[in-house]
């Protein structure tokens, strides 16, 4: 199954810890994972998250301000994030084409009140008196409740693209693997992960290649290095050199 990688964190900064759990398996088809970033101390600049395009949908809540929740994607290109000396976010990760409400999510992270409709203020307050290892069923609990209103529900599309991405090298490969014309994996991406095909297809190539031999998605080396970057700011070599992933 699609296993896209972690965000950037600079291999120079030593006081900011990430973890990720596994979600249980009635939920796996639905989460990728729940994870955690955090400082360790107080750091002496602001840090900058290098955020990848995965499309993947994410629930995020900062446990040091429990009004200040949402729901966050990237599209096709990395995001700089600066979230300051001190911070400390949990949240989920949704595969892509789960979540419901595409109009919904921001491109950032969230750093205002949550006003919405989604139980997420109730979920943090709770998720904020729990270790990391104690907060898995608190985030169970609420994907459950998302899942039996309808907001996240498996997508057997996108289940099917991220499940043969060893096939797929063109638009049209995805729509013979998803069973349909070209024009209907068009309509249907757009309204289930707010891709296009074309820039789905750009996003999950890169991230497979964190995971496999690039020549297994791009046609040859130079092909690679200019999709990697246009993704990530970096060419592969520089980038493995400055971020741990």
């Amino acid at each position: 199954m699609y296993d896209p990688v972690k965000d950037g964190v600079e291999k120079s900064i030593q006081a900011v810890s990430y973890a990720e759990a596994e979600p249980p398996s009635n939920l796996s088809e639905l989460v990728h994972s729940y994870w955690q970033i955090k400082t360790d101390a107080d750091l002496d600049e602001d840090f900058v998250l290098h955020a990848l395009p995965d499309a993947c949908t994410n629930l995020l809540f900062d446990q040091l301000d429990v009004s200040i929740a949402g729901v966050t994607a990237l599209q096709t290109t990395h995001m700089a994030l600066n979230l300051g000396k001190r911070f400390h976010f949990v949240g989920i990760q949704f595969y892509p084409g789960v979540w419901s409400d595409i109009a919904a999510t921001v491109d950032h992270y969230v750093g205002e009140p949550y006003r919405g409709a989604l139980p997420l203020i109730e979920t943090n307050r709770r998720l904020a008196s729990a270790e990391f290892v104690d907060k898995g069923p608190i985030f169970s609990q609420l994907v459950e409740q998302l899942w039996a209103d309808g907001l996240v529900m498996p997508n057997p599309v996108t289940s099917r693209i991220l499940s043969n991405l060893d096939e797929i090298h063109t638009v049209a490969d995805m729509a013979s693997v998803a069973g349909m014309s070209t024009r209907q994996l068009q309509r249907t991406l757009k309204e289930t992960t707010g891709f296009s095909p074309h820039n789905l297809l750009k996003v999950l190539r890169v991230q497979h290649s964190f995971r496999n031999d690039y020549q297994l998605a791009f046609a040859d080396q130079s092909h690679f290095t200019h999709s990697f970057r246009k993704a990530t700011g970096y060419t592969p070599g520089r980038f493995f050199k400055k971020f741990d992933v």
